[in-house]
């Protein structure tokens, strides 16, 4: 199956081979093979494929696995679901927007945009 980049060079994902232990969990929960199996460790086959969606860093035992989930197409395709903006990366709140009177502080998750 083809499999398409979302944006090149911006993703966060990022795996520490010293902390690999090659349980290959990543490459079981990740949606998009971004990973595969090299001499007994995990390699990020092709970073462009991820969508940020964390599973990754998440199940990963070591930590060797970090990624900042949600600043990626995976929550456009999240926010969109939820009837919110979708057209971006992030849901981005505009210098007009009354963030502070909703309770959102300045650089709060979800609050800036990321591409």
């Amino acid at each position: 199956m083809e499999r398409f980049a979302y944006l090149r060079d911006v993703v966060t994902l990022a795996l520490d081979q010293e902390k690999c232990v090659g349980c290959g969990i990543c490459l079981i929960v990740c949606p998009h093979e971004v990973f595969s199996m090299n001499n007994g460790h995990a390699r990020v086959e092709n970073r462009d494929l991820c969508m940020e969606c964390g599973a990754c860093s998440r199940n990963c035992p070591t930590e060797a696995v970090t990624v900042k989930a949600g600043v990626g197409c995976a929550a456009a395709v999240i926010n969109t679901a939820l009837g919110r903006d979708g057209s971006s990366c992030c849901c981005v709140i505009e210098p007009d927007d009354d963030a502070a009177s909703r309770g959102i502080k300045p650089g709060a998750a979800g609050t800036s945009g990321c591409c």
